[in-house]
């Protein structure tokens, strides 16, 4: 009886010692890092064996398999497509496309097409001869379309019939390529049926062959918030990448049904949604746009399991009036089946409040850049790791820091600090802010970091040399992170480089303040920037709110400023509010918000349009227009 005792207290000692250590170390993260690790090498060594690294192969694969043809690989506006039907489209598509209009192997075709199964059809269509798509943001018109489409040198473009009627691609856009020599096929009901109509005949692989799995597989635009959109090279491997980090860290399997409503020309839905339902064969269910109306909808009626949102799409979610059954009267907040949200910037003021109001159990944040060799999760299902965009154990955090790390900055200049002496840099501590940067082969860049298309300047651009010794090489992100926590810790990003301002000799976080201003009960979004005034150095902080209250009196104004200077350093705490409309007023096509605009416009009441200025006046925001604007002008007011 004793020996039974002392073995179940050794059991129950080893067992709370097992949980303890599991803990302490954060290996549920690590077993997580080596599950997508693991699994990307897996398929990406096994398609670099059998010569199969163009990934219209695990399409094929799902298709030709018993278990999988049937299944639904794409859901559209209440229409299912199975693998075996995607497949057969797509060979009919692309031999098509090869014999028709004469697309090549390696050939750029470029894609101005807004949220559609036809574009998954076209996409791997592309592929499936061993073509090259460049996604074309549907949301462009003049000169950043026609940029985007001389850099992608193609000599095809695939035009939406509902993009040409909605104007941005002009005759007169049109003409001056054509007279290049650019075709543009308007992919109408008439071409429709003649690509249905052709044979489906599948080209053979030798069309398909990727020489490095480094190599080009699409090309997708940065955003242009900072000039003209850029041409990023995505490789086979980053998409290879991509899907298993969503795939593994959302867990999940054949039986789920991903929604995407986020525009397929960004990476987030398309290399990273698409790619893991495919790797995994699920269900990807497409939204033709991201709409709060149908947003729920669409996911009852797919039955969808999870979800992709980018930048501000839950805050947007989360500030909507409830959907109410017009028959039961029900609130059907939550009546969904989604068990995930994944994604990247859920603001931590808006973390809770979307999860508890939708019922949503995990969250799995991501960071990644398109053109990146970096990346970063954090699957969390309990308020620790609220708004961290990286969470690791110990084992994996190592590794993580072998190929990756982040610089203390020169607070002056929120550059790279380097030491008077040496010129090198320094490794920021845990806590400080400093900028997120991945290590890059100094002799083969572009085996970690392929560019820019055609652009060797903007690629030299990201890449930074002697950070810690002479000769090494790192890509710039141009994010500004931190390391908190014990175990392996967490990643939390703080600002980018450039939206940072300074004011009062003091760095300013405009992610940090719209955290703290965002959290106010009638605050529904709020957009922090630094703007420039007479007669004063640096940047002052002003924030456009959308608000419940659209005309704030002046009890809310007090409570506002009261809000702000209790969660705020003084400094930080933003002299003026631009009351706007709605929320995502300045938004991108990805919901991240924008900020150039605004920024530019600053506090000039002629430049604001219809929106209402505040400034911080004796402890309250006080009305801010033209008689305080000339005072400020003419050196009256210092603040």
């Amino acid at each position: 009886m004793a020996s039974l005792a002392t073995t179940a207290a050794t059991v129950a000692a080893g067992t709370a010692l097992s949980a303890y250590l599991r803990a302490r170390l954060s290996l549920d993260h690590d077993l997580l890092f080596l599950r997508i690790t693991s699994n990307t090498v897996f398929h990406l060594v096994r398609a670099v064996r059998s010569g199969r690294v163009n990934i219209f192969y695990v399409l094929e694969s799902h298709a030709l398999s018993p278990s999988t043809a049937n299944r639904p690989f794409i859901w559209f506006e209440g229409k299912s497509h199975t693998y075996a039907q995607v497949h057969d489209t797509v060979l009919r598509y692309g031999h098509y496309l090869r014999t028709v209009h004469g697309v090549k192997e390696k050939e750029v075709v470029a894609m101005d097409f807004q949220n559609s199964d036809m574009f998954i059809f076209l996409w791997f269509g592309l592929w499936s001869i061993g073509a090259t798509p460049a996604f074309i943001n549907t949301h462009l018109s003049g000169k950043p379309l026609v940029h985007s489409l001389r850099t992608s040198t193609a000599r095809l473009v695939l035009v939406d019939p509902r993009v040409e009627a909605e104007g941005g691609l002009t005759e007169e856009i049109k003409g001056e390529f054509e007279k290049e020599g650019v075709k543009f096929l308007v992919v109408d009901g008439d071409t429709e049926g003649e690509m249905r109509g052709t044979e489906a005949v599948r080209a053979p692989d030798e069309v398909r062959k990727v020489e490095r799995y480094v190599d080009l597989a699409i090309l997708i635009y940065t955003s242009g918030t900072t000039g003209l959109p850029k041409p990023a090279v995505v490789s086979w491997a980053k998409i290879y990448v991509a899907s298993q980090m969503a795939a593994k860290g959302t867990e999940m399997t054949r039986e789920d049904v991903m929604y995407l409503s986020m525009p397929l020309y960004h990476s987030s839905a398309s290399c990273i949604g698409v790619s893991s339902a495919l790797f995994t064969g699920a269900t990807a269910a497409i939204g033709r746009r991201f709409s709060t109306k149908n947003f729920w909808s669409e996911i009852r009626a797919s039955n969808s399991t999870a979800f992709l949102y980018v930048g501000e799409t839950c805050r947007y979610l989360t500030v909507t009036p409830p959907e109410i059954d017009p028959i039961t009267g029900a609130n059907l907040d939550k009546a969904h089946k989604v068990r995930v949200a994944m994604g990247n910037g859920l603001r931590p003021d808006v973390w809770d409040r979307f999860k508890t109001r939708f019922g949503i159990d995990t969250v799995f944040e991501f960071y990644a850049a398109t053109e990146g060799p970096v990346g970063a999760w954090n699957r969390s299902r309990n308020d620790l790791s609220r708004g961290a965009i990286g969470q690791y154990g110990l084992f994996s955090r190592a590794f993580f820091e072998k190929r990756s790390t982040i610089v203390a900055l020169d607070r002056e200049t929120d550059q790279p600090w380097r030491d008077p002496k040496t010129g090198l840099c320094r490794k920021a501590k845990t806590g400080e802010t400093g900028e997120l940067m991945a290590a890059l082969p100094p002799d083969d860049i572009k085996a970690r970091f392929q560019g820019y298309f055609n652009n060797t300047g903007a690629t030299n651009s990201k890449i930074i040399r002697d950070v810690y010794k002479k000769g090494d090489a790192w890509f710039r992100t141009g994010d500004m992170v931190r390391w908190e926590g014990s175990g392996g810790g967490r990643l939390y990003f703080n600002d980018r480089i450039g939206d940072t301002y300074r004011w009062k000799s003091e760095n300013v976080s405009t992610a940090e303040v719209a955290e703290i201003v965002g959290a106010h009960p009638l605050v529904l979004e709020a957009n922090v920037y630094g703007v420039q005034l007479p007669n004063h150095d640096g940047r002052a902080g002003c924030v456009a709110l959308a608000m419940d209250q659209p005309r704030p009196d002046g009890k809310v104004l007090a409570s506002l400023a009261k809000h702000s200077s209790r969660g705020l350093p003084r400094f930080a705490v933003p002299l003026f509010l631009r009351v706007v409309k709605e929320v995502g007023l300045q938004k991108t096509g990805t919901n991240k918000q924008q900020k150039n605009v605004l920024r530019d416009e600053g506090v000039d009441p002629a430049k604001v349009g219809e929106d209402k200025l505040f400034w911080l006046k004796d402890g309250t925001y006080a009305p801010f227009g033209f008689k305080e604007w000339n005072q400020l002008q003419g050196g009256a007011v210092k603040l």
